[in-house]
């Protein structure tokens, strides 16, 4: 087990799944971008792993046994979230904007929604 992914052909062919699977993560919204922005991007995730299917398909018969298992594991993987991406984004959307209310507390407080906890007028 020791042995997996040592070979430098091996590690040059994963950095390029790397690539293709962070690719697919950063549209699907799980991971931040360069300045720390969420994207959802469907059209970009799913050219990804199209693609990672792709290098799958034509590498059958070529690669290791645990290389190709690992291969298709995340292939699996991105697909499951995939599917799930447009749940995902409306909780994240709805978070966005609570965070702006709350953001907008701080920044202009006598113009921002706020609760009544104490109403004076009731004493």
């Amino acid at each position: 087990m020791d042995d997996i992914l040592q070979s430098e052909e091996s590690q040059r062919f994963f950095s390029l799944i790397s690539m293709l699977q962070r690719s697919a993560m950063t549209h699907l919204g799980m991971l931040p971008d360069e300045e720390g922005m969420i994207h959802f991007n469907l059209g970009e995730a799913k050219a990804a792993i199209d693609l990672l299917d792709t290098l799958e398909t034509r590498t059958k018969g070529n690669l290791e046994e645990v290389e190709g298992t690992i291969l298709r594991g995340l292939i699996s993987e991105l697909k499951m979230h995939f599917v799930r991406a447009p749940e995902r984004q409306k909780e994240i959307e709805v978070e966005m904007k609570r965070q702006e209310a709350l953001k907008e507390t701080f920044t202009s407080p006598e113009t921002a929604p706020s609760d009544t906890l104490i109403d004076d007028e009731e004493e």
